[in-house]
């Protein structure tokens, strides 16, 4: 998956500058630990660090067209699935490769097709490429955001990079966050392009952003569109069946180990199913390797709550069993949870005070115990977004709601009434920011002409989970996993999938009254009926009482004099916060009391290590 990094300068001679490349890659040894490497120019440096999937010995990078200093140079992050097909046709067309990476072929692809060659391309990627003939650098992510690229303009130029810690590295960045990146912050919105700190940008998904000598311009490359669906039931649970089955054969390609991510719901069973199914065909006999998460004590003190209606790990053991799968749980305890060597490196992969609490560093160290293991992972991220999994969009109040649908049960759970309770909610006038959000959102939305009433409204559900939501969870999964090298990838982001999905009527995706109907009918007969007919369960949180309790001790230790959360919150404040009864915290979600206590010993630690610069 790798890191990547750069500065173009038209004002500067940068041929110089390759401690100042090496500095920002530095940052990012963690998403690139085979390789690094730096290419430089009079205007432009680009820096690499690789994570070695396809093409182990050849893929290296940054990586030019030719030992002609005047062709365009690469450095690429992710994966193209389709790459193959497109090396062929490239090759009819008379392009010679010297290696049998991806990369190499999406850098003749551009060769090819100039900027619209992203369109062609099947896959999760996010490069830049500088062009030595036009002076040009084009950013470009992927359709569905699924890879991060942050970019910095300057008064000649543009800094840029795969997370913000790799800008943040050079001399002329620093680290500034002023009121609307708070709001940013704690909202739970993702706001495409927001990247928090001030001054900075995320590129949006499906974009090219080019800059040259006369400025920069973005180009949308492909977007949702409402069409008319016209498949029967039958015919669309067979597609969304004969899709899921080419996707995962396609996302299983890889010259390093392949596993999965299997917490025992319906998402990731279809994709340790499929993928399983996919390795027989192939002849592969070995079993495929699927990992769960799980607490000590969990199933002896779990309590079914909104969120959680059963534990996960006796569903995965059953799913494994039934494909023929290796399944490996990985078992942690508090001290796990709590150790500070975690806690630190979740915040600097993640660039940000943690947003779902202890759901984070367990999937820290899930994907650690993976990486011990293989290098790439299938997950099932980004399925209830798509077809329509989470409780709000089955809840009347959430659905009918002038806001976005997953604030509703977070605010039923209490997390505004936190947020509100240490006056956090009201100094940032996070009801104003919401909802002007919420505005821009739903003028997006790709619609029918005529189309009106209920269908009307879980077109703009799907839309607002799948733009919003959606990236607010590939953004954390992929940093968390990239900060222990591993590659995640997630066949249910697949654009294919996605369009067709998306257009499919809200009456056939609910069509026996429970969530995922069209996911469930499309796998029945391949998992068990135990997991078919499972209610959705979020990621897994820890129900531990005495995790609250440390994690109440961590809040009181930072509430000292001159302490950085107390540019934004009072110790008065807090301590109401702190007066509420061992127990009565809300347990996973983002606006969780329990959640809103870690972002503020988060915050306290973001501010030190980043030397952020709080405008308020």
């Amino acid at each position: 998956m790798c890191g990547l990094a750069g500065w173009v300068s038209y004002g500067r001679d940068l041929t110089g500058a390759a401690e100042v490349a090496a500095a920002m890659t530095g940052t990012m040894v963690c998403r690139g630990p085979d390789d690094g490497g730096i290419w430089t120019s009079r205007h432009a440096v680009l820096g690499h660090r690789r994570l070695a999937v396809i093409d182990l010995e050849g893929g290296r990078q940054p990586m030019a067209a030719s030992d002609d200093a005047g062709l365009p140079v690469i450095t690429y992050t992710g994966e193209v699935y389709n790459f193959r097909e497109l090396r062929t046709e490239l090759g009819e067309l008379g392009h010679e490769f010297r290696t049998a990476s991806d990369t190499e072929v999406v850098l003749r692809a551009y060769l090819e097709w100039g900027a619209s060659f992203a369109e062609r391309l099947n896959g999760i990627y996010a490069f830049a490429i500088w062009d030595p003939r036009t002076e040009e650098l084009l950013l470009v992510r992927d359709r569905m955001g699924v890879k991060p690229l942050y970019y910095h303009p300057t008064a000649d130029g543009v800094i840029f990079g795969s997370e913000p810690k790799a800008i943040l590295a050079h001399d002329e960045v620093g680290a500034v966050v002023d009121a609307d990146g708070l709001r940013e912050m704690f909202s739970i919105v993702k706001t495409p392009g927001h990247a928090v700190f001030k001054g900075m940008r995320e590129v949006l998904p499906a974009t090219v952003v080019r800059f040259s000598r006369d400025g920069s311009s973005e180009e949308t490359y492909w977007r949702l569109e409402a069409r008319e669906h016209t498949d029967d039931l039958d015919t669309t649970v067979g597609r969304v069946r004969t899709l899921l089955e080419d996707i995962v054969d396609r996302q299983l390609v890889a010259d390093a180990t392949v596993g999965t991510l299997l917490s025992g719901g319906l998402d990731s069973s279809a994709v340790t199913a499929l993928a399983a199914a996919a390795r027989a065909r192939r002849g592969v006999t070995e079993p495929i390797r699927a990992f769960s998460v799980d607490f000590v004590g969990h199933e002896q003190r779990f309590e079914s709550n909104v969120q959680w209606e059963d534990p996960d790990t006796p569903f995965a053991v059953e799913v494994a069993e039934r494909v023929g799968a290796e399944h490996i749980v990985v078992e942690l305890d508090n001290d796990d949870i709590l150790d500070p060597g975690v806690r630190d490196a979740v915040l600097r992969a993640q660039d940000l005070p943690v947003s779902t609490g202890d759901m984070e560093y367990s999937l820290y160290l899930l994907c650690r115990a993976l990486r011990e293991r293989m290098t790439v992972a299938l997950s099932g991220e980004a399925a209830d977004e798509l077809f329509g999994g989470y409780t709000w969009f089955h809840d009347k109040e959430a659905v009918e709601r002038d806001g976005f649908p997953w604030h509703h049960p977070f605010e039923k759970a209490g997390g505004i009434g936190a947020l509100r309770d240490i006056g956090l909610w009201d100094r940032l006038d996070l009801t104003n920011y919401v909802k002007q959000r919420y505005t821009e959102a739903l003028e997006e939305v790709p619609r029918l002409p005529g189309e009106t009433g209920h269908e009307a409204r879980m077109r703009e559900l799907t839309y607002l989970n799948v733009t919003r939501w959606e990236n607010f969870l590939l953004d954390r999964k992929d940093r968390i996993s990239m900060a222990v090298g591993l590659e995640v990838r997630v066949p249910f982001t697949d654009h294919r999938l996605v369009e067709y999905v998306y257009n499919t009527p809200w009456a056939m995706k609910n069509f026996d009254g429970r969530e995922k109907s069209l996911l469930r009918a499309a796998m029945r007969g391949v998992l068990p009926d135990s997991v078919l007919d499972r209610k959705k369960n979020p990621y897994p949180s820890t129900q531990d009482r005495s995790y609250e309790l440390a994690l109440r001790r961590k809040v009181e230790g930072i509430l000292t004099d001159g302490a950085p959360v107390l540019r934004i919150v009072s110790e008065e404040d807090v301590r109401r916060l702190l007066d509420r009864p061992v127990g009565s915290f809300a347990v996973g979600g983002p606006w969780s009391a329990r959640a809103v206590l870690e972002r503020l010993v988060e915050f306290n630690a973001w501010v030190t290590e980043y030397d952020v610069r709080v405008e308020l």
